[in-house]
């Protein structure tokens, strides 16, 4: 279970989804870690705050086949106990297709580690879907599934880089294109309003269950459908020069002034890096007395 700070919708945003095509190859035993570091920024009636937060997997590739590869998502070696505790779908192990989404392979393992932090933590299946508060805001997930939805934001597909080539962002109102830059590709799209509104909405209804003041999401869709929306979406791909995608770097700058006049500005950057596991050093062999 992912912690999930309420502003995540409004300000992170959206999820990223490069241009499809043929994986790269790989060979069983591969392994590299994938970072994700991300930094907000918000301004509104004279007041700022901004934020920072920075989470890592680890990517481990268990069989290549034919059709696919087989490929297991854990948490770092030096995960604290309370955070794999608190992470039940870690390890997951998932099938990627050549095409399509990618499959949930370990679904019974996953159930028996729901069911027992749930125990753990003292909460029933009926707690399933609302969201909480402790340190941090975040919503209880008991579908196995999630655990793919989890994955998302980690996962660099770099095929069908092309300059020109059509780049699709769930946030963006259309596709852009791919244009050349020093390290890479650059696409730039303008913000959907209308999934800007949305996703504060649906922050709004979370918001609302922490505090116990429920909002209704047909009601918060209306309330934030006065707001006017507009922004952009700028993702950078930096590739390698065997043409491996290396890093994404997202950034969505969104104003949107309220029914009252009002202003706030919010800026989102999110970084993704994706290395190969360094080896740890041989111990040097001792002398034999």
């Amino acid at each position: 279970m992912r912690r999930t700070p309420l502003f995540a919708a409004a300000s992170a945003l959206l999820l990223a989804a490069a241009p499809q095509g043929q994986a790269s190859p790989q060979s069983a035993g591969d392994t590299f870690v994938i970072s994700l570091a991300r930094d907000t920024a918000q301004s509104s009636a004279g007041s700022q705050s901004s934020t920072h937060d920075q989470d890592s997997i680890v990517e481990r590739v268990i069989r290549v086949r034919a059709e696919g590869i087989e490929l297991e998502y854990d948490l770092p070696g030096d995960a604290d106990p309370d955070s794999r505790a608190a992470q039940w779908q870690y390890p997951v192990r998932v099938f990627q297709p050549g095409q399509g989404a990618r499959q949930l392979l370990n679904r019974a393992e996953l159930e028996a580690r729901r069911d027992e932090w749930l125990r753990g933590a003292n909460l029933t299946r009926e707690s399933c879907g609302h969201w909480i508060f402790t340190w941090n805001a975040f919503r209880i997930e008991c579908d196995p599934q999630s655990a793919i939805d989890a994955l998302q934001p980690f996962i660099l597909d770099g095929t069908g880089l092309a300059e020109g080539a059509a780049y699709r962002d769930r946030a963006a109102r259309a596709p852009g294109k791919l244009g050349r830059i020093a390290s890479g590709y650059r696409a730039r799209m303008d913000v959907d309003p209308e999934t800007v509104r949305r996703e504060r909405a649906e922050s709004d209804v979370a918001a609302g269950e922490i505090m116990r003041k429920p909002v209704t999401l047909p009601a918060a869709l209306a309330a934030r459908a006065k707001e006017s929306v507009s922004g952009t979406v700028t993702v950078s791909l930096d590739v390698e020069p065997d043409g491996q995608l290396l890093r994404r770097t997202r950034v969505t700058r969104v104003e949107i002034r309220r029914a009252d006049g009002e202003v706030e500005t919010d800026t989102a950057t999110e970084t993704v890096e994706r290395r190969p596991m360094e080896t740890p050093p041989a111990r040097p062999a001792r002398d034999v007395v």
